[in-house]
């Protein structure tokens, strides 16, 4: 594993970027800030290499802008109504960053923006963070953490583990930007994805669930067998139109616990293949609609659709939503789950 120096925080703690790399040209560049991917380097079927992540080039740049490009969200992914929830009748309050509503626990001072501390393996890394009852308005002492593992067979397997001296709420993911082309190679639409997933999310303005799971048969959301994801972007159907494409949490089939294969995604010219595994029942499929335009890693241009997020996680508002799998855990249920991004 080789390390370099990446910059110094805000709060003065030093950063830095560390490398796994396997003897097949795949590498994973990953920073204890955020615990972000800022790399993830994979050759296609003619043994060349590209980086197929979206990022910066300096750690100024992950303060500044929005995003949370390759970062681990925590303690909470996606989006909680009117920034509040209870457990057990007790009410909590978040911040309300996104309208009304909180989005991926704060903005500023959430595990995105944090420094972790680290334990190096030989293949493996990894990041833990504290966080205290009350922080960022969840509740109990949590101690949160992340492994990245890269293998000899082109997976990156990260692992995240979670406790609490109180019952809190838990559901992290990485907030990866894909594009199998390559970072730097602009529009996805002609990416073809599977989603092993029969039903939805329905949503309301703002990407608040209504409680409702609905049948993705007959709509835009089937992707059951492989389809560009271009080819019905644009529809005019409200679930569509009101997020400006896809950016939505569907229900993965066989949730069990057990790590299944729940998504693929391949570039256009079919050279480079992800296949997504997860134990966890939901993935949030997000097409960049609203990522707006800037200046990324080498200088590359970033911008609306240059990418695609699939940000395995408990379903948005979880805590709201009873009917929903859980995602509380505290002393007497630990938190732990496990996503796998395998290169074919």
């Amino acid at each position: 594993m080789r390390k370099e120096k990446f910059g110094v925080s805000k709060d003065g703690k030093e950063v830095f970027l560390y490398t796994l790399e396997n003897s097949r040209g795949m590498q994973a560049v990953v920073s204890n800030l955020g615990a972000i991917l800022v790399r993830l380097i994979v050759p296609d079927a003619e043994g060349k290499c590209t980086d197929v992540v979206m990022g910066y080039d300096t750690l100024e740049e992950y303060y500044e802008k929005d995003g949370f490009l390759g970062a681990v969200v925590a303690p909470n992914a996606n989006r909680i109504a009117n920034a509040c929830f209870s457990i057990d009748g007790v009410e909590y309050y978040l911040d309300a960053n996104d309208g009304p509503n909180n989005l991926h626990s704060h903005k500023e001072l959430g595990g995105h923006k944090r420094v972790w501390d680290v334990a190096e393996g030989e293949s493996s890394i990894t990041f833990s963070l504290e966080m205290a009852d009350g922080e960022l308005g969840f509740p109990g002492n949590r101690e949160l953490k992340i492994t990245y593992t890269l293998t000899e067979e082109n997976e990156l397997k990260l692992e995240y583990a979670g406790t609490s001296d109180k019952k809190t709420i838990l559901n992290m993911t990485n907030h990866s930007y894909f594009n199998l082309d390559g970072h730097d190679a602009g529009d996805i639409s002609d990416h073809v994805v599977t989603l092993y997933a029969d039903s939805f999310t329905e949503i309301l303005p703002g990407a608040i669930p209504t409680g409702k799971i609905l049948p993705v048969k007959g709509t835009p959301m089937d992707f059951g067998t492989p389809k560009r994801i271009g080819e019905e972007i644009d529809s005019e159907w409200e679930q569509l139109t009101m997020v400006g494409g896809y950016d939505h949490n569907w229900c993965l089939n066989d949730f069990d616990g057990s790590v299944r294969l729940v998504a693929c995604a391949k570039n256009p010219s079919g050279s480079r293949t992800m296949k997504v595994y997860t134990d966890l029942p939901g993935v949030q499929f997000y097409t960049a609609n609203s990522l707006t335009e800037r200046t990324g890693k080498g200088g590359a241009n970033y911008g609306h659709r240059g990418a695609f997020c699939l940000e395995t996680q408990y379903y948005p508002d979880t805590p709201n939503e009873p009917d929903f799998p859980s995602s509380v855990f505290g002393p007497d249920r630990t938190y732990h789950t496990t996503t796998i991004f395998r290169f074919e």
